[in-house]
């Protein structure tokens, strides 16, 4: 809520908005996930149900083509909006420089991508730009460039990767060092990656025995020292995915690993109002700026006793980016704004 008095704008509190949607997966594997909306894309041999061990073996494979284990969600997400994935992770082995000439190391990644990006024929997740609409975990096993016969190690990195729609801008940590901790072999690490659209961070947490393996800090989308390009752009994405990337187009990295996958639990959550900002044009009229969502309706709406509300602007269908609401009468003194949606 944003209160006027006297012509002075002051910050009240939030808004108010009706409860947001979620998608919520939980998959402990005690039976076949693929009669409960999972599905597998490219090569299906990649993934494998284990229904003993009630885990999904899985093999990483860059020399095969794009193949994703995957459930779709229902909507899509944006940085604006709450996604949270956790799960069990056992790998048997992982190492890179499997394919010739590439001794660098491609990830390993689970998270959140864009279906119809993730499966169209031009998706490289190891050329840069090549992969739009990504929010995920990525694990890099070491590896080394080869730079005119002077080896360049690689060390093994844990960490959160997201990049961008329209120019695939990558969202990365300032300094990787944080992130430098390598994932033990036949132990069970329980990951947990949480992205805040409120606070535009992502946080990551790796954990083996209920101990850290380290201290990893968060990753702000919003801050300048974590964009590689000027300016900020967004991403879109409908899935969950546990993701074997092609080294198709990049000439430097490859991966080959093996793993099972446990105890597995996805949250996406919508936000229907997101950075909601408030403020007088130059020709003294109110207005409240917001991001808002496509199946959702808006409505300027002012009390100035907190016992009744009254509309103050047409109601406007959400267009999934930046959008204005004016106040179309005289503002009153002691007025606060809310923008209702539904």
């Amino acid at each position: 809520m944003l209160r006027i008095r006297s012509s002075v704008l002051a910050l009240a509190g939030l808004l108010c908005v009706s409860a947001s949607p979620a998608a919520t997966v939980v998959e402990d594997f005690s039976t076949n996930p693929l009669s409960k909306g999972w599905r597998v894309f490219g090569e299906t041999n990649l993934f494998s149900w284990n229904s003993t061990n009630r885990n999904l073996a899985v093999t990483w494979d860059s020399s095969r083509p794009n193949s994703y284990f995957y459930y779709q969600l229902g909507a899509q997400f944006t940085r604006y909006d709450d996604l949270s994935a956790e799960f069990d992770l056992n790998l048997a082995d992982v190492a890179s420089g499997v394919e010739p000439g590439k001794t660098g190391p491609l990830q390993i990644g689970f998270g959140f991508l864009n279906f119809a990006g993730a499966t169209s024929t031009n998706f490289m997740r190891g050329v840069w730009g090549g992969a739009p609409n990504v929010a995920e975990f990525d694990y890099y096993p070491a590896g080394y460039y080869d730079f005119g016969g002077s080896p360049w190690p690689i060390v093994p990195t844990s960490t959160p990767s997201f990049i961008s729609a329209v120019n695939s801008q990558h969202y990365a940590p300032a300094y990787l060092d944080a992130y430098e901790y390598e994932l033990p072999t036949n132990q069970t690490v329980h990951v947990r990656l949480t992205y805040d659209g409120l606070s535009q961070t992502a946080t990551l947490a790796a954990t083996t025995n209920g101990m850290a393996l380290g201290t990893l800090p968060g990753l702000v989308l919003n801050s300048p020292t974590n964009s590689q390009f000027t300016g900020i752009d967004d991403f879109r994405v409908d899935m969950f995915s546990i993701s074997s990337y092609s080294s198709t187009g990049d000439d430097y990295d490859s991966v080959l690993a093996h793993g099972t996958v446990s105890n597995l639990q996805v949250t996406a959550t919508l936000r229907a109002i997101g950075r909601l900002s408030g403020a007088f044009t130059t020709n003294g009229v109110w207005q409240a700026q917001f991001f808002g969502r496509s199946n959702w309706l808006y409505t300027l709406e002012c009390t100035t006793n907190f016992g009744a509300w009254t509309r103050v602007s047409p109601t406007v269908r959400g267009t999934e980016e930046n959008m204005i609401l004016h106040d179309t009468n005289a503002v009153g003194a002691g007025s606060f704004y809310r923008v209702h949606a539904e």
